[in-house]
């Protein structure tokens, strides 16, 4: 089964791409949401004993957590080592689902794919991107974002450049869904072909 690994900077149309390939029929295991069920549930009380305040109600407030991690950005090596684990059980998870269905490629979206190096569990790497314009548009539009957080976030990032480097297949974001939704196609055809002729290694 081959292993698509899907990145890409925020704001870049990562989480659009992802649909597109679950709607061409690819399994997608997306570590956000993961993430976001996790801070509903097991992930909550650990989290809140390493950062005293961010849960209510059974659930991890964000926004408080956000707060806390913009005072002290050492936190974030702290949270990763809380919910890292845990994200990668859910994954090994829905490897092992997929598997047994047979399927013959999944798409594992994270986010943090560099940064984290989980480029070594995957097989091939799909970077999206877009022009930093429009991801700078699209990121200062959502809801509570502000400069200085987008600027944080990024300073976590990977460059886009050095991520799209990297790729096997980049997937640009920048024109209509139509288009991306031609290139996520294409990678999944191409991708196919090299399955059926063994070209690509997956366990």
């Amino acid at each position: 089964m081959l292993k698509i690994g899907l990145t890409g900077s925020i704001g870049m149309g990562k989480s659009t791409t992802a649909k597109l390939f679950a709607e061409a029929g690819v399994a997608v295991n997306d570590s956000d949401a993961v993430v976001h069920d996790l801070y509903a549930g097991e992930a909550a009380p650990l989290v809140n004993a390493a950062f005293p305040g961010t849960m209510k109600n059974g659930v991890v407030d964000r926004e408080q957590l956000g707060r806390q991690l913009a005072r002290d950005p050492t936190g974030f090596k702290r949270l990763e080592e809380i919910v890292h684990p845990l994200v990668r059980k859910r994954e090994s998870e829905f490897l092992a689902r997929q598997k047994e269905a047979g399927a013959d490629m999944v798409v594992l979206d994270i986010p943090l794919l560099f940064e984290t190096g989980a480029e070594k569990r995957v097989d091939v790497i799909v970077v999206v991107s877009a022009d930093p314009q429009i991801q700078r548009e699209r990121v200062l539009a959502r809801p509570n974002m502000t400069e200085e957080k987008f600027n944080m976030i990024l300073s976590r990032q990977m460059s886009d450049a050095e991520k799209r480097r990297r790729a096997d297949y980049i997937v640009d974001s920048s024109h209509a869904i139509e288009t991306t939704r031609e290139q996520v196609a294409d990678i999944v055809a191409d991708l196919k072909k090299r399955i059926a002729k063994e070209e690509v290694p997956h366990a």
